[in-house]
């Protein structure tokens, strides 16, 4: 008998989220940290904190990121090359002139996310975008946490030849 019961390649399998960030009423640590959980694959019964079993997410809407209180104007964010003298700071209204929305919120992911091996690997597969057009809309596998791929014609297919194999009754065999 096997000792890695679940661990199928369907369960490692990789699903892609849609965020809208202009629609969701979260604050940026909210919604940053709900995406950090995707990305790092705490949502499924898989996880292990060694494997990279997280799924991609695509966040549309960046220019619209919430913050409360007054951080836009006081949160600062640092940069360095290890030379002496090259510290430079930004703050979060110059990032969003500067690199929009979508790189306040993935420097926001990536200080959820753990600080190992993993953590550039995790980030790559968050994708931000400003507006809503974006690319990936045939990957996209669920809408707002809704799956929409069991209502596809192949799945369906799948799915009836599944239950008819099930339902058929199984071959005794002849004893010698």
């Amino acid at each position: 008998m096997s000792q890695t019961v679940g661990k199928t390649r369907l369960a490692f399998s990789r699903t892609w989220h849609r965020v809208d960030v202009s629609a969701d009423q979260r604050t940026l640590g909210r919604l940053a940290s709900s995406i950090a959980l995707v990305l790092m694959g705490k949502n499924k019964p898989i996880y292990d904190p060694s494997t990279d079993c997280g799924d991609y997410v695509v966040a549309l809407g960046c220019h619209d990121l919430r913050t409360t209180g007054n951080k836009r104007a006081q949160k600062k964010y640092y940069t360095h090359n290890t030379r002496p003298g090259s510290l430079k700071s930004m703050t979060m209204d110059q990032m969003f002139e500067k690199w929009g929305g979508g790189e306040v919120l993935r420097r926001a992911v990536r200080g959820m996310l753990p600080k190992n091996r993993l953590r550039d690997k995790r980030l790559a597969r968050l994708k931000t975008f400003e507006g809503l057009a974006h690319p990936y809309k045939l990957n996209l596998v669920k809408f707002n946490g809704e799956t929409v791929i069991g209502g596809m014609p192949q799945v369906q297919q799948a799915f009836e030849t599944a239950k008819s194999e099930a339902a058929a009754p199984a071959k005794p065999e002849a004893s010698a």
